[in-house]
């Protein structure tokens, strides 16, 4: 009983401790749930107060770039509408002045339409007056019939006849007085093209530059060097093609030739037969044939030592081999190999002064005269000639040009034609260079202005190119283009006529207006 009592105790106990345990739990639920709700509360509200703030933010924002994309917008719309205003404007200007073209060309038109009036009137006035010219004319001619008794046919032979009467005396003294001019000036032009043939093979000596002496040891050597009855000379003659003169001069054998390599040879040749003292055609041929051989390793042994002196390299060896013949071809006594050297040199000098390429100047110098080891072979200039070569061997197209360019038979287009140019003419117009005394030669620069200043018209006068070339300045407001012509060939009848000079000289006259203004 006591026992069932307190297990009924206990369990009470234990139901009243549920009970109580479970209010108290729904107690401090029903707290959190307050807390928790509290907490959310709080939590919304600064919720919504941040969400309003973002809100005012954003809002701001997009009021300031609205703001901005207004005013960007309305100074772009200003800048379109100033931009439309002034094409609009332009259009404008442009409408007024077709509108005044298109006046000018209303009243232009009206112009033309009443001047095709007036012509139209004046052409009926000509044709009336033509007609009339006409009938008068025919009353004339009837007038004139029934007085002469002659026909106008009749009237038109016999004055045709008078005519050819009159005048057939004068037109035979006039073809022979042309026919005289043509055969003088074709004598003059004859003897200057033999002088220019003579001067390009021999320079202005013929002496000096177609013959050599050969001294001889003995004048029995004169005998054996003939030969019985004239062989060996013939021999020699024919083996070299050098012509032998044996005179009274003595002890010496003259050679004459045009060709300064055919007389190196034949000299050769002869003063090997001389020192060797056996003197027959057979051995004259041997030795000939030799001293050719020789004279051609020595032509291209001077050939390479010209393109050494000269710093020159890489030309082709038919090249070399024309450099070495220039040893033995002389202009005016100068020696040609020496002054192709003193151009090239000439040249590089002043290339370097210019700050152009000193190489291809010397080599545009070195060659300048290439044509003249050849040109008494070949016909035409001798610098166009030098062209083509330089052309065939694989020149540079400017060293070609300022080959050609350099006597003018070519305008020269680059400064290396006008630099060639320039030292050719220095060294062979220096004084001392050339058989041609200072005195002389000063004598005829001032014989050619002279000449040119004689002439009514002339303001001033050059005498350039050594000589070669005279430029004449004219006034302008006393002599007009078609007088230039004629004073031209005035000037150059004058220089034939006053003056002996080789070669030829060229005649520029030259007429220029200028205007002259000053900008304050």
């Amino acid at each position: 009983m006591n026992t069932f009592f307190v297990c009924l105790l206990v369990l009470g106990g234990i139901v009243a401790g549920a009970v109580f345990g479970g209010a108290f739990q729904r107690h401090v639920t029903k707290q959190r749930e307050g807390e928790a709700h509290g907490l959310a509360r709080r939590i919304v509200e600064e919720a919504r107060k941040e969400a309003q703030a973002q809100k005012k933010e954003i809002i701001l924002q997009g009021q300031d770039e609205i703001f901005s994309q207004k005013q960007s917008l309305e100074l772009e719309y200003r800048e379109q509408e100033r931009a439309l205003k002034n094409r609009e404007k332009k259009l404008q200007d442009i409408s007024d002045r077709m509108e005044e073209k298109m006046e000018r060309i209303t009243s232009k038109e009206h112009e033309i339409l009443q001047q095709e009036k007036d012509q139209s009137h004046r052409e009926q006035l000509l044709a009336e007056k033509e007609s009339l010219v006409e009938s008068l004319r025919d009353e004339q001619e009837r007038r004139l019939q029934e007085v002469s008794g002659l026909t106008a046919e009749e009237a038109r032979k016999r004055l045709f006849q008078e005519i050819e009467a009159r005048t057939r005396h004068e037109s035979a003294k006039m073809i022979r007085l042309i026919e005289t001019e043509a055969k003088e000036t074709a004598d003059r032009k004859a003897r200057e093209i033999l002088a220019c043939a003579i001067q390009r093979y021999a320079g202005d000596y013929v002496g000096e530059q177609t013959v050599t002496a050969v001294a001889l040891p003995s004048e029995d050597m004169k005998g054996r060097i003939i030969g019985r009855e004239g062989r060996n000379i013939r021999a020699l003659e024919a083996a070299t093609g050098v012509d032998l003169i044996i005179d009274d001069t003595p002890e010496t054998v003259i050679l004459s030739a045009y060709s300064p390599i055919r007389r190196q040879v034949a000299r050769m040749a002869l003063e090997r037969l001389i020192q060797d003292g056996r003197i027959h055609p057979a051995r004259i041929e041997d030795i000939v044939h030799k001293c050719e051989q020789e004279l051609e390793v020595q032509i291209r042994e001077v050939g390479e030592q010209a393109t050494f002196d000269a710093g020159v390299h890489g030309i082709h060896p038919d090249i070399v081999r024309l450099l070495g013949q220039l040893r033995y071809r002389t202009s005016f006594t100068q020696n040609v190999l020496q002054h192709s050297l003193e151009v090239s040199a000439l040249c590089g000098m002043m290339a370097a002064e210019l700050g152009m390429d000193v190489k291809r100047a010397k080599r545009a110098g070195l060659l300048h005269d290439i044509g003249k080891a050849v040109d008494h072979e070949v016909e035409g200039s001798h610098a166009i000639i030098g062209a083509d070569i330089a052309k065939k061997y694989g020149e540079g197209k400017d060293i070609i040009h300022a080959i050609a360019a350099h006597h003018e038979d070519v305008r020269p287009e680059t400064a290396l034609a006008v630099l060639v140019q320039a030292a050719d003419s220095l060294s062979g117009a220096r004084p001392g260079a050339r058989k041609e005394l200072l005195e002389n030669y000063v004598k005829r620069l001032e014989d050619l202005e002279s000449i040119a200043d004689s002439f009514e018209g002339v303001a001033k006068s050059y005498a350039i190119q050594a000589g070669r070339e005279l430029r004449v300045i004219v006034n302008s407001e006393n002599v007009d283009d078609d007088s230039t012509y004629m004073l031209c060939k005035n000037i150059s009848a004058k220089i034939e006529e006053s003056l002996t000079y080789p070669g030829q000289i060229r005649v520029t006259v030259i007429r220029e207006r200028r205007a002259v203004g000053y900008a304050k």
